[in-house]
């Protein structure tokens, strides 16, 4: 049992049950950790059995402050199912809309010392975090584990509305050009329509989703306290506009570039060797050992998107036909949710330049000399850690906040292109290659290398994001002590 000082802040984390968001907040719990606090990180039944197995939290539980704890998710019968994901975030959600309340307030009576505060996901807050934290009578904070450009899309989402301009009118909206329009996003220039995350352009007034992230945008008001997984120098007029409306706004990233600076004892005791709620595979990393210097394509859409079989099979080709080596993840439920059985002659020509795996550590490979592109979904979480090593890269957005990701990137960030439309080898192919061997392969990834040297500078001590959770930690301190 970990032993909790009653005289420190102690934070409970909540984040939502899907693999990106659990990463980003275990890690600035790791970070707030450090600084002194205690820590009770809550997850899903399910996804805190995948975290001990995958992720190696073993070992952070006992250690002195730092604590999990589980709430029910409704799959507790499934302990010894290998298959992975076990559920949708749709499916986890629709439980905790009803289940959540009531086991939270269960478990937090149960703490031995009562919290300071409450860090929730900012996309969880339909499970009555916020009236959680009224009833406790304890500040909440929302941490958006997504860049300030993100937020601020799905932010605005409720001022659209109110002006009528979602959800659109009909479904031949979203063909006729209509999704070209521009729209008006503080601190951003030449936003469209297409830009947005899906769920904002439903076409049907009663969709759950879109009614979901304009209630999500109408609850953030009613929180004083903000975190963002961004740093000032690379969105800041951005987070001007954040901080216009939310003055108490941290930006805390590249978080994995904050925790490089931390030397710890009892981490480096513990064996703490990830994050991930799925089983990375290290061959990956033992195949990039016999590549040459930024020779490597790597590939990756994140742990939820999926594609068809044909896609699949496009990017397969474009990939192969590109002649460079590519190290590709294809999550076992990639293709449609289902099995993924490429054709014999694909798979034949793949072995001679690609290697295939389920899942890797990801922020190990596109730290490798040997890799010197990536093919992206886009998520947050994938594009600050390539900008964090100076990775160029090429982004197919699937959902979300990735299409909002995929427009930064390429035109304001400069280091990436952007595989529109329907999936084409040939535009795999062409794209891979101006990647790995063009002039706008070298020229992005020279802007990529000046983004990572801002990126150190804002998490180095002293740097923005470092000061930031200085800050963080300090005022929850204060909250401690009133």
């Amino acid at each position: 049992m970990p032993i909790i000082d009653q005289k420190k802040p102690h934070v409970v984390f909540i984040p939502f049950p899907a693999q990106s968001h659990v990463k980003c907040m275990l890690k600035l719990a790791r970070l707030l950790h450090h600084k002194g606090l205690h820590i009770t990180f809550i997850n899903t039944e399910s996804n805190h059995r995948r975290l001990f197995k995958h992720g190696g939290a073993h070992g952070l539980d006992g250690v002195p402050g730092f604590q999990f704890k589980t709430v029910p998710d409704g799959l507790a019968s499934n302990s010894d199912d290998e298959t992975e994901p076990t559920q949708t975030p749709e499916e986890v959600s629709l439980y905790l809309l009803t289940h959540f309340l009531d086991s939270f307030l269960d478990l937090v009576a149960r703490l031995e010392v009562p919290p300071t505060c409450i860090i929730c996901d900012g996309f969880l807050t339909f499970a009555n975090t916020i009236y959680a934290a009224e009833k406790l009578k304890i500040p909440i904070i929302l941490y958006w584990t997504m860049a300030a450009c993100g937020f601020m899309v799905y932010y605005l989402a409720k001022v659209l509305f109110d002006k009528g301009l979602v959800p659109l009118k009909d479904e031949c909206y979203l063909t006729n050009g209509y999704t070209d329009t521009l729209i008006e996003i503080p601190g951003m220039e030449q936003v469209r329509l297409k830009d947005l995350p899906e769920h904002i352009l439903a076409t049907k007034p009663d969709d759950p989703a879109f009614h979901w992230v304009v209630q999500s945008a109408r609850r953030a008001d009613k929180v004083s306290q903000m975190i963002i997984h961004t740093f000032d120098e690379l969105e800041a007029p951005l987070i001007n506009e954040v901080k216009s409306m939310f003055p108490n706004t941290y930006t805390v990233g590249p978080q994995q570039l904050l925790l490089n600076h931390i030397i710890e004892k009892e981490f480096n005791k513990s064996n703490f060797n990830g994050h991930s709620l799925w089983k990375e595979e290290p061959k990956c990393v033992e195949w990039l050992q016999s590549k040459e210097l930024d020779s490597v394509v790597y590939v990756n859409f994140g742990s939820l998107a999926t594609m068809s079989i044909q896609d699949l099979i496009e990017f397969g080709w474009g990939l192969v036909n590109s002649n460079h080596y590519f190290l590709w993840i294809i999550r076992a439920d990639l293709v449609d949710g289902k099995a993924t059985v490429l054709p014999q002659e694909l798979k034949d020509v793949i072995n001679k330049k690609g290697f295939i795996a389920s899942w890797c550590s990801q922020e190990e490979v596109l730290n490798h000399p040997s890799v010197g592109g990536f093919l992206t979904h886009g998520g947050w979480g994938s594009v600050i850690e390539s900008l964090s090593v100076g990775v160029p890269m090429v982004c197919r957005p699937f959902s979300h906040d990735q299409q909002v990701n995929c427009r930064q990137m390429c035109r304001e960030w400069e280091v990436g292109m952007e595989i529109e439309g329907d999936v084409k080898r040939d535009e795999v192919e062409k794209l891979v290659r101006a990647l790995m061997e063009g002039l706008e392969g070298t020229r992005m990834r020279k802007k990529a290398m000046e983004w990572k040297k801002k990126a150190e500078i804002a998490a180095d001590p002293n740097g923005s994001s470092y000061l930031n959770v200085e800050k963080l930690a300090r005022e929850i301190t204060m909250w401690s002590r009133n």
